[in-house]
């Protein structure tokens, strides 16, 4: 099995870094727009892309403000089952992100596009938690 991970700090309080991953206007501030569904456990969120592209994730676990975990239920075939996390601590007093998205059968090439993906939102959730500039996808 293969793991994305990524680690990275935030200028902002634990509190606002988990609310940006794990409410829908959050997420709709860095990953998605198009974002919809229920955030409460056992809840699916679906998050939408162009050309019919959709990842439906059901909220598996929450520790408000520390960690919350996904687990994928409907999407690309290589997503399926494949597991979701970020984990939030203090660290330079700023808020550590441990993020991990694990449960891959492969490094494929799918696999590197998803890991470039994520780094890349990333950054998108850097900027919206820090200078409230956002970047996630938009329909167009």
């Amino acid at each position: 099995m293969a793991t994305i991970s990524h680690i990275f700090h935030i200028d902002a309080s634990e509190e606002k870094v988990f609310n940006a991953v794990s409410t829908i206007e959050g997420i709709q501030s860095w990953w998605s727009k198009n974002t919809s569904g229920n955030e409460a456990h056992l809840g699916v969120i679906e998050i939408k892309f162009g050309s019919g592209a959709f990842i439906n994730v059901k909220v598996d676990q929450i520790n408000p403000n520390s960690y919350y975990r996904w687990v994928c239920v409907d999407a690309h075939p290589e997503w399926l089952n494949t597991v979701i996390e970020f984990k939030l601590s203090r660290a330079n007093n700023k808020t550590k992100v441990e993020f991990y998205h694990s449960g891959w059968a492969e490094q494929s090439e799918f696999f590197a596009n998803c890991n470039f993906s994520w780094a890349r939102y990333f950054i998108s959730l850097r900027n919206y938690l820090e200078k409230n500039s956002g970047s996630p996808f938009t329909s167009k």
